[in-house]
């Protein structure tokens, strides 16, 4: 018997719908999926392990430090540093969801994922990462509040309010991407396994879903407004802030405010930077390589950063970091 003709003969008596389902009956359904961007062990996967896992050890030691340093001196115990130490907190789970299965992947000869794996590992980090930006959109508030309403400041910005604002950061965080996580685990995956990046994203893994996806760009467009709306707030709570500190009378006082801001500036337009490349990018393709690149600053850079502006950059954050090593210190030698 003819086969194209048997083919053909389908599609005229079955819809389109009920064919798919025939002819997709003897694929296997994919369980796992292959990530096939990284090296073999021989092929230098060993060099890109290393500097990785230094990376990541300074990714968890900094904000580890920030965000004990915070809950310990009391000095810190002011709005913009519970802001901080919430920050560095969600870093270290932000990165969890992706580098260490990006560093098992580089040394083991299969670097396969299942499909709950990256399911779990999607949720978790764009969980993550939409907290955290709403947890810069408070910080950003906060400052606003401070440098242009430095006298209402303390009763508008009291603990309270502060742990309802991280609360909702969270709740947002978790809540909004839950929906698309559910529809992605409905779809069936019957081709091809293999993921063109470093991690579970939902562009790469819907590439690989053998039934229509188009419902996606809904939901990317409501990712899109999320992240823009938040990236306003941010920006013109800045750029008010910037106003109000170039019409401050002394030099030093602007320069106080400057130093004060300047960090958070710098995390912002690296977080909304990286976010805007990886996912702003409208009908824009780029090349595999360039794909990656991308991929790594957001994952990686951006994270290793942000302890760096938080506490070398940061004179309190410094002073404390120092008052808790030299009362370890004493400890040890009151215990001897």
């Amino acid at each position: 018997m003819n086969i194209p003709i048997l083919g053909h003969s389908l599609c005229l008596f079955f819809p389109p719908q009920l064919t798919q389902l025939m002819t997709s009956e003897n694929q296997t359904m994919v369980t796992e999926f292959l990530f096939s961007m990284f090296p073999q062990l021989q092929e230098g996967g060993l060099l890109l392990f290393i500097p990785l896992l230094l990376v990541y050890a300074f990714i968890l030691t900094g904000n580890l430090m920030i965000f004990i340093v915070v809950q310990l001196d009391v000095a810190l115990h002011t709005p913009m540093y519970f802001f901080i130490s919430v920050l560095s907190f969600l870093e270290i789970w932000y990165t969890t969801t992706t580098i260490p299965k990006m560093l098992s992947s580089l040394v083991s000869e299969k670097k396969t994922i299942s499909l709950t794996g990256c399911l779990l590992q999607m949720y978790f980090f764009h969980s993550l990462g939409i907290t955290e930006g709403c947890v810069l959109t408070a910080m950003a508030i906060d400052r606003f509040i401070a440098i242009c309403y430095p006298l209402r400041y303390p009763t508008i910005m009291t603990p309270k309010l502060c742990i309802q604002l991280t609360t909702g950061s969270c709740l947002c965080g978790f809540l909004l991407v839950l929906p698309e996580i559910a529809w992605i685990a409905t779809l069936p995956f019957c081709g091809s396994n293999q993921i063109h990046q470093i991690f579970c994203d939902f562009t790469p893994v819907l590439r690989l879903a053998c039934t229509d996806t188009s419902l996606v760009v809904i939901v990317d467009a409501i990712h899109a407004v999320e992240i823009l709306a938040s990236f306003l707030v941010i920006a013109l709570s800045y750029l008010r802030i910037i106003m109000v500190i170039l019409g401050m009378p002394s030099s030093e006082s602007r320069r106080k405010a400057f130093s004060t801001c300047s960090a958070h500036l710098a995390v912002f337009l690296l977080f909304f930077g990286s976010v805007a490349v990886m996912y702003l990018r409208f009908s824009a393709t780029y090349s595999v390589f360039w794909d990656t690149t991308i991929a790594v600053t957001f994952v990686v850079l951006a994270p290793f950063l942000n302890p760096i502006i938080y506490s070398l950059r940061n004179k309190d954050m410094k002073d404390a970091i120092g008052r808790l090593l030299s009362q370890q210190r004493g400890t040890r030698g009151a215990g001897r």
